[in-house]
């Protein structure tokens, strides 16, 4: 039996050695930049020999070819991950696109480092295309040190597809996700809208394993890090009112109440809600080993978090924080003298107009609950485990709420019409910050741009939780998918974007 403990510490190492298809839970980047060729042949010697048997391992769905890629292709502290964290996450890459056939190898006129390759594959379930990034040593063995998959944009000379009208749209949309519901690649919720009218919609899959419910529109599903908007919206609320700054320090506020042993009058709150404190995160060996049902209110993570210091100055560089925003949790109780929980459900969902949405007790009744799941693989074969005994009992400051996709489209729009922050305080919020080392996260938002516009938001992803809310602030788009399986929201949220631009 694999040690709970080992288990995240496992995913946690993973996660920051190597982005399969969900993608890390803050990122809004896109693959990299430029002009670019594809040569379509695989690179000479060792290199060439190594992508294959990359790809070779993937297309075979078999556990024990990835474990044997492991141990004669993979190096340094990647290779150090936990063999079953490898097996899940290339056999994840597997599910979700049932094969990857080799196009070519992309060069950029900007090339990047020597010791990487990117590789452009096409996924056969999903049809779309994709790269995947190897990182070498750089020894004569060229031993793989770390792996990165990401949407890629098509080969030159690719004709564009044909524009759609709204019923043809929503018939491809269905089509599409009726294929990966059969395949069991997508669990979950998606919704994609225009300044506000929603264009298509739609649930598929399975909201409770135990007893085949079917998933629903108005399913409650897991956010996973998504939370740490509302939690950015709030503190803008209390900085339009004049109660508190962005560049207030920390110990203004929570100064001498005991969370944790780092000093906290060099923490800002503009530090907290850009991930640039120099604080960690609370999934510790200590959360691993203490009842989650001790975990109800955001006093109760105090001695989570109790001995933490901080890694680097704040405002240096950028890591990615849980710790920042529940410490951006106890400031809110600070200032307003109330439950988190209160506040956010006055000041963001009754404001917004999301009456599905709150930070849930799990083990109490909840209609229309979806429990989340992750593929376990274990000879003979695979089995679903339920994340009920890996995550939080109830969600925080820093994630781990429910939702819908309408609730989320209506939080978009309340954003956008200054319901909840004044306009300016909204453009601080989803605006870069590269002053503190933030180019890609504003205070609580990711920043990125693609075809489709400027676009805000965030991401989350943990055990059985995939999600994702993309807000264009210019063009009206909004981009839901919420997905109760690993893996199951990037390729959707990649097919809804390119449908999007498609609609004419």
């Amino acid at each position: 039996m694999t040690d709970p403990c080992q288990r995240l510490r496992g995913l946690t190492a993973a996660l920051a050695a190597v982005t399969f298809l969900l993608g890390a839970p803050h990122s809004f980047a896109q693959p990299a930049p430029g002009d670019y060729t594809d040569e379509t042949t695989l690179p000479a010697g060792r290199r060439g020999e190594r992508v294959r048997q990359v790809l070779d391992a993937v297309n075979s769905g078999d556990p024990a070819r990835v474990e044997a890629l492991v141990k004669d292709a993979f190096g340094g502290p990647f290779r150090e991950i936990p063999l079953e964290q490898h097996v899940g996450a290339l056999g994840g890459l597997h599910d979700g696109s049932r094969g990857l056939d080799f196009h070519g190898v992309r060069r950029y006129a900007d090339p990047g480092p020597a010791n990487r390759v990117v590789v452009i594959a096409r996924n056969r379930l999903t049809g779309g295309w994709q790269g995947l990034t190897l990182s070498f040593d750089g020894t004569p063995e060229e031993r793989i040190t770390g792996i990165q998959i990401q949407p890629a944009r098509p080969p030159k000379g690719t004709p564009p597809l044909p524009p759609l009208t709204d019923d043809q749209a929503r018939a491809e949309l269905g089509a599409f996700l009726d294929r990966l519901a059969e395949a069991e690649a997508f669990s979950g919720t998606a919704l994609l809208a225009k300044d506000g009218r929603v264009v298509f919609e739609a649930a598929r899959g399975v909201a409770d394993r135990n007893h085949g419910v079917p998933m629903r529109l108005d399913s409650k599903l897991n956010l996973g890090s998504m939370d740490k908007m509302f939690t950015a919206v709030v503190i803008g609320q209390l900085v339009d009112e004049g109660k508190l700054s962005f560049q207030d320090p920390v110990s203004k506020f929570l100064g001498g109440k005991g969370w944790t042993k780092a000093d906290l009058s060099k923490v800002r709150v503009e530090h907290l809600l850009s991930h640039t404190s120099g604080l960690g995160s609370y999934f510790n060996d200590t959360y691993q080993r203490m009842a989650r049902q001790l975990l109800r209110k955001v006093d109760d993570y105090k001695s989570l978090v109790a001995e933490e210091t901080l890694a680097f100055e704040p405002g240096s560089r950028w890591q990615y924080s849980n710790t920042g925003f529940l410490l951006a949790g106890a400031v809110i109780e600070a200032v307003t003298g109330k439950d988190y929980f209160d506040v956010v459900r006055e000041r963001v969902y009754a404001k917004a107009g999301m009456p599905n949405s709150d930070s849930y007790d799990i083990d109490l009744v909840v209609p229309n609950l979806a429990i989340g799941y992750s593929r376990e693989r274990t000879a003979p074969g695979a089995r679903w485990r339920a994340n009920t005994f890996e995550h939080v009992i109830r969600g925080g400051p820093a994630g781990g709420g429910y939702s819908t996709a309408r609730d989320l489209l209506a939080f978009a729009e309340a954003m956008r019409k200054g319901k909840l922050v004044r306009p300016a305080t909204a453009e601080r919020l989803w605006s870069a910050k590269p002053e503190l080392q933030s180019p890609e996260y504003g205070y609580g938002f990711g920043i990125g741009k693609d075809a489709l516009g400027r676009r805000t938001g965030h991401s989350g992803g943990f055990s059985g939780i995939a999600s994702v809310l993309d807000i264009y602030i210019d063009t009206g788009w909004t981009v839901v998918v919420l997905s109760n399986v690993d893996g199951g929201m990037q390729p959707v949220a990649q097919k809804l974007r390119e449908t999007a631009g498609r609609i004419r």
